[in-house]
């Protein structure tokens, strides 16, 4: 394989067409460099360049190769900026997981923002569920998470962006859809109901039951969702009531979402990192805090 230095020599000589010229412009002894073309050719098995005591000429292999040089270097060029652009925050690629309901709401102000400040970074997104954040980011298939809560896992950095409080989601046709104020949550202890499995995530799914725990009651699932996005699509279609949280429900009109009474319950929205995560990561995280602080979803009445 042609290295980088190669190259660079193999350009000087081609175009100088004279090896002192070119070790000037190298920086370097003729000598050297005489015998690194030789070992080029050599190593490609052709005659690059046709040399007299009086003058260097290009072969035909050698004008081919040339052209291929110059883009080699080019690609060297362009890859080392590009380094120190991501190592300052100001290039690079970021890979980002979410869980559903945020590609609704933080997401899309906060991807606004950083491409704003950062317009150069290619972004790559993913849904992923609240478990899987922690093994994406160590296996480096994710740069930054944003997910409902998680326990800390080692080699890993949560940062809280919200505390949220959840809300009760109703369908349009229920009783209680058109009452006014705070609903008792203990109130829909009979109704079906859509749930989230637990392996989804851990402490979204422990918030929610013990909210029904602490209202009296523990509700029987009758639907069964993947995402806090897809259960207030069950609860669209009219197949039962489910309580999420308040940020999730914004852009629904189709469902009803109440405040509950004495229910004093949140659930973390969490940007998490790796521990050492980079400029962009870090960027992000800080984009996201800011947002989320002064744009957190309007209450419920």
């Amino acid at each position: 394989m042609v290295e980088t230095r190669q190259a660079r020599y193999f350009v000087a000589v081609a175009e100088e067409l004279h090896f002192g010229r070119a070790a000037e412009r190298l920086q370097m002894s003729q000598p050297p460099l005489s015998q690194a073309i030789k070992q080029l050719e050599q190593q490609l098995g052709c005659e690059l360049l046709h040399r007299t005591q009086r003058s260097v000429a290009l072969s035909p292999a050698g004008a081919v190769f040339l052209d291929h040089c110059r883009a080699l270097i080019r690609r060297a060029e362009e890859a080392e900026a590009a380094a120190r652009r991501a190592a300052t925050g100001r290039g690079g690629r970021l890979s980002l997981g979410a869980v559903a309901s945020a590609f609704s709401w933080p997401l899309p102000l906060v991807l606004e923002r950083f491409h704003e400040t950062v317009p150069d970074v290619e972004i790559r997104a993913r849904e992923v569920d609240t478990h899987e954040a922690a093994a994406g980011l160590l296996d480096r298939s994710l740069d930054w998470a944003i997910v409902r809560q998680t326990a800390p896992v080692r080699g890993t950095t949560a940062t809280s962006l919200l505390a949220d409080r959840f809300v009760a989601a109703l369908p349009l046709h229920h009783p209680a859809a058109d009452a006014a104020g705070p609903l008792d949550l203990a109130d829909l202890a009979g109704n079906p109901w859509v749930w989230l499995h637990r392996q989804i995530s851990p402490d979204y799914y422990d918030a929610m039951a013990a909210m029904c725990r602490a209202a009296g009651f523990s509700p029987v699932p009758a639907h069964w969702a993947r995402s806090v996005t897809s259960q207030i699509a069950m609860v669209e279609c009219g197949l039962g009531v489910t309580i999420v949280p308040a940020a999730a429900s914004a852009s629904h009109p189709a469902v009803r979402f109440r405040p509950l009474r004495h229910a004093t319950a949140t659930i973390d929205l969490t940007a998490m990192t790796r521990s050492n995560p980079g400029a962009l990561a870090e960027r992000l995280t800080a984009i996201a805090t800011q947002l989320t602080t002064a744009q957190a979803p309007p209450p419920h009445d």
